[in-house]
């Protein structure tokens, strides 16, 4: 009896060890504390790359991601270079604004001095008309306002009675009219010089306008060459970095098939392992098994926190034209410069702004950043003795952020506010 419960309790230790074997889920044909099919394979039968494929394309893109970061930094030092072109021109933009609001200037005053003159001539001929009809009419046609040429050519000699009688006459003559007549000559010579004055005036003020203009259009030029070569470079940047995405995808993608072979591999080897130690102990007649499990979870939390009239005016009429293109020197009504887009917003609400920052900034009281309101005007640039050193201006429309025409190539729109060469703000009135 007792034999037959040993050999019993044999068969039923044999099978189970069997079943704890068969039990792990070993690959087809893997050998228990052997390499398997998945040390050389992944899931439907694809080699796994080596660790030299691995390495070779790890290398192919570092090599791209070096040559992206080279052209990265010539991105930078092309847009910096971009940007310092930029604010020289819009200085260059707001002088030639300014010296088309001096010259025109110039002109009102070279044409007013020139009316002046005008009336002083006409003043100076109808004092002399009258003069000559007097002695005319009472004096037989001598000029009263030459009293020793009249004397000089009467045909009476020095005693006459009426050669002393005219001569008499026109002295006396000549200490009226003469010096009316004389100081109306005057005015008309000083308004004279101050014609001539305004006029060299108004010449030197075209002549710097054309020298504004000409400085305004090579920095043009000068922002147009470097916004290409900028775009140029930004395009290789662009290729560059498809092509480093690419390799990084390719070598990353190579990583995990390679990770997940090795994965593989390692579970086969516990596998094997445990069915060793299983067999083993069966045999002692000591099996035993554990199954322990477990679980974690991870919770995100995203916490989201929303967020004077006329100068609310000129604010939301600024935002009506966003997206409209920047254009030098432009004051609308389908483009603007910086200065030409602040001059019309306030000009809705009946404040007349030069097209021009220089003046722009003096055009009411600054405030304080911290008390800006909607509508304040955001200067940009150096506080100097010369204000066509402050280059660029823009609206507060409130939450920190402005609505400006930026530069060459860009439209109206929207940004903030703090940049490292805001100087300050204004307040029209």
């Amino acid at each position: 009896m007792h034999s037959v419960r040993r050999r019993r309790h044999a068969a039923a230790v044999a099978g189970l060890a069997c079943c704890l074997i068969a039990g792990p889920g070993l690959p087809a044909g893997a050998v228990p504390g052997r390499p398997g099919p998945a040390d050389d394979a992944v899931r439907g039968g694809v080699p796994a790359p080596s660790a030299g494929e691995v390495a070779e394309a790890r290398a192919v893109a570092r090599e791209r991601g070096e040559r992206l970061g080279a052209t990265t930094v010539q991105v930078a030092e092309a847009q910096a270079r971009l940007e310092e072109l930029v604010a020289e021109a819009e200085r260059l933009v707001e002088s030639y604004n300014g010296e088309l609001v001096k010259t025109a200037r110039a002109k009102e005053l070279a044409e007013q001095a020139a009316e002046r003159a005008r009336t002083a001539g006409v003043e100076v001929g109808e004092a002399r008309e009258a003069v000559a009809a007097i002695t005319a009419q009472s004096y037989g046609g001598l000029d009263i306002t030459q009293p020793m040429m009249a004397m000089m050519t009467d045909s009476g000699g020095p005693m006459d009675d009426g050669y002393l009688r005219r001569a008499s006459i026109l002295a006396h003559m000549g200490g009226g009219q003469a010096e009316t007549l004389k100081q109306l000559r005057d005015a008309q010579e000083v308004f004279a010089i101050l014609k001539a004055q305004a006029d060299d005036a108004y010449t030197e003020r075209q002549e710097a306008q054309a020298r504004a203009e000409e400085a305004k259009l090579a920095a043009e030029e000068a922002v147009a060459e470097q916004v290409e070569e900028t775009r140029r470079i930004k395009e290789e940047q662009a290729r560059l970095e498809k092509l480093a995405d690419e390799a990084r995808d390719a070598a990353d993608l190579l990583a995990r098939r390679r990770e997940a072979a090795l994965e593989q591999a390692r579970i086969a080897r516990e596998s094997a392992e445990r069915a060793r130690q299983q067999a083993a102990a069966v045999r002692r007649e000591a099996a035993r098994m554990a199954v322990a499990s477990g679980e974690a979870a991870s919770r995100w939390a995203l916490n989201v926190t929303a967020g004077s009239a006329r100068g609310d005016i000129a604010a939301d009429w600024a935002l009506t034209q966003l997206d409209k293109p920047y254009v030098w020197a432009a004051a609308g009504p389908s483009a603007y410069d910086c200065s030409g887009l602040t001059m019309r917003a306030w000009e809705r609400v009946g404040v007349a702004l030069d097209h021009w920052t220089g003046t722009q900034w003096t055009a009411g009281p600054h405030v304080r950043l911290s008390e800006l309101q909607r509508g304040d005007l955001l200067f940009y640039g150096q506080i100097t003795g010369d204000p066509g050193d402050i280059h660029h201006v823009g609206i507060y429309v409130g939450r920190g952020l402005m609505v400006h025409a930026p530069q060459t190539g860009d439209v109206v729109r929207v940004a903030p506010m703090w940049r490292s060469d805001l100087v300050g703000a204004t307040r029209p009135t």
